[in-house]
């Protein structure tokens, strides 16, 4: 059954493991979650949250189970599970490190893909963009997931989603430093990932998503045309669903949400929890 408005709520904070001394990034995420499961997986299952991998193996996400009811305990959750993996990757000679972007990586240098599960999506987006680049491999944000049921609570989530979009990266940002020096914007991650798949500009729009109120407007005027302009590049279909749409909220009408993208990790749980509350009210 789904959802209405704001009666659920999913929430995925992203970190970097670097390493414990020197804090360069660290590409051990996929050996951190065979540590618990025994083998590669891409997903460990932790109650309230899961533990998933990303594009890249020195980031890790950090989700709700599915929907939450409620906010007020999951800065808790997050905050228990994050000192888990701190625990687990002291023994690695790792940590994790909070904020929007590594403040030195270099990702023509540093950059490791993610090779177990889903490593064709990933090969994919490599093939077609190039993933050794900041808006790919350096990029870590926190999403919201906000539900809806029916094209009348789409349009008007996605309607007030819109129109906040620009002050929630402002509140969020926290990535002001790349290769080393501070840039001309405080949210250098969303600075580089406007950019990232300029070979495709639909992918990305101008990250703020088009005034579309239904589905069928949303289908036909955004995802269609993703989906064709990047055919004759993934002939075989693998990168044409609806993760392929990188604007700053994306509808995903399999799961009934909308999908909030523009926030910066910020240095705890807590304060990631205040910027998402503040982003319901």
């Amino acid at each position: 059954m789904s959802l209405h408005l704001f009666e659920g709520f999913g929430v995925e904070l992203e970190y970097m493991v670097v390493s414990a001394q020197g804090l360069d990034v660290h590409p051990v995420v996929d050996e951190l979650f065979k540590q618990y499961a025994g083998t590669y997986v891409s997903d460990i299952e932790r109650g309230a949250l899961v533990w998933s991998n990303e594009l890249v193996t020195h980031v890790v996400e950090l989700k709700t189970n599915g929907p939450a009811q409620k906010l007020d305990d999951l800065a808790a959750a997050f905050q228990r599970d994050i000192e888990e993996i701190g625990r687990t990757l002291a023994g690695m000679g790792a940590r994790l490190l909070p904020g929007g972007a590594h403040p030195w990586m270099d990702p023509l240098k540093e950059t490791k893909l993610w090779q177990h599960d889903n490593d064709v999506t990933y090969a994919a987006f490599d093939r077609i963009f190039g993933c050794k680049g900041h808006g790919w491999s350096n990029l870590q944000s926190a999403h919201l997931n906000l539900p809806f049921a029916g094209d009348d609570e789409f349009g008007r989530l996605h309607a007030a989603i819109r129109l906040v979009l620009p002050l929630l990266s402002a509140l969020s940002a926290s990535s002001p430093f790349l290769d080393g020096r501070r840039g001309p914007a405080l949210d250098q991650r969303l600075a580089v990932y406007r950019t990232n798949s300029k070979r495709i500009p639909s992918v990305c729009g101008r990250v703020v998503p088009e005034p579309v109120y239904t589905r069928a407007d949303y289908e036909e005027r955004l995802l269609s045309r993703i989906y064709a302009d990047i055919a004759p590049l993934d002939q075989d279909g693998i990168l044409q669903d609806e993760f392929l749409n990188a604007r700053g909220a994306i509808a995903r009408f399999g799961r009934g949400s909308i999908e909030i993208r523009v926030l910066d990790t910020q240095e705890c749980p807590k304060a990631d929890m205040a910027i998402i509350a503040l982003t319901v009210a």
